[in-house]
């Protein structure tokens, strides 16, 4: 009998309450402030890390997830007499982390070769980041439990982030003019004008959809915007950070103009925030082919 592991990473922002309750294991991402390191849902959650940002003046790092860690991962699973392991990373054209898993399954089977055709690893790039590919562990997991075949488990998580778009804005640009994400003058001129960017996120890119003017335009835009690329009656997520009352806002105006709520919320850790702040929204859907 089959016996599947669904494995990602911190950034998929998957809450530990399904964590726990789908037995999705999570490998998490190391942040540099200065001279101190910490782990993200370990050494502190999601509004620790929203204060520290704010107090430190520099730029925070992330660290990618090495080789090693996970051919250490692999080993463990391997040896709990998993048959399956289905992991899904941070987009890899912003990080390598998904290059790192694939490099530990390559010297796992080297040095287990007794191991293929009884323990298979799929290692899925995620392409995007937070719940856009955490949804898809969240529903993969569901799956697991149902006894759906590892091969299918992945050929619908994968179908979900090749289609998978979201539309997501800072509330300000401070993050990410100090992160490099937005050049330093234009995040600036955004400021003093009161613009704030519409960002799409889709096959690894992240590109400035539209701006607007002022923080009330923000959930009128995104919501006009996905409600045109999005496929009718199939689920959709919010993506929110610090303020909850953005995330009801967002949700209550998808929910009215589509007439179901969303399946799940997301609230961004640490690897999104240092880029985008603390304060943002956004709707992670899957979009119809164009």
């Amino acid at each position: 009998m089959a016996k599947i592991k669904l494995l990602t990473d911190s950034a998929s922002d998957i809450t530990e309450e399904l964590e726990k309750k789908l037995d999705i294991q999570i490998m998490n991402f190391k942040v540099a402030m200065g001279d101190d390191s910490y782990t993200s849902r370990i050494d502190f959650d999601n509004e620790k890390f929203y204060k520290m940002l704010d107090d430190f003046d520099g730029i925070p790092v992330t660290s990618q997830i090495t080789a090693f860690e996970y051919q250490e991962t692999f080993e463990k699973l391997y040896s709990e007499g998993y048959t399956d392991v289905i992991n899904t990373t941070i987009n890899s054209k912003g990080s390598a982390t998904y290059n790192n898993a694939v490099m530990a399954a390559e010297e796992f089977y080297s040095a287990h070769p007794e191991a293929k055709g009884k323990f298979t690893i799929y290692n899925i790039d995620g392409e995007s980041y937070s719940g856009a590919y955490g949804y898809a562990v969240v529903q993969g997991a569901m799956k697991a439990t149902k006894d759906v075949p590892a091969a299918d488990i992945v050929a619908f998580m994968e179908d979900w982030i090749k289609n998978c778009v979201i539309f997501f804005a800072p509330y300000t640009l401070k993050y990410a003019k100090k992160s490099g994400r937005i050049p330093s003058a234009a995040a600036f001129v955004g400021e003093v004008m009161g613009l704030r960017p519409i960002m799409r996120i889709h096959d690894h890119a992240i590109v400035t959809e539209t701006k607007v003017r002022g923080d009330k335009a923000i959930v009128p835009k995104i919501l006009d915007l996905t409600v045109k690329e999005m496929i009718p009656q199939t689920p959709y997520c919010i993506v929110y950070g610090n303020d909850e009352s953005v995330r009801d806002e967002m949700a209550q105006a998808m929910t009215k103009k589509v007439g179901y709520p969303p399946v799940e919320c997301f609230q961004i850790g640490a690897a999104i925030a240092i880029n985008a702040g603390p304060k943002v929204t956004g709707v992670i859907f899957k979009a119809q082919n164009k």
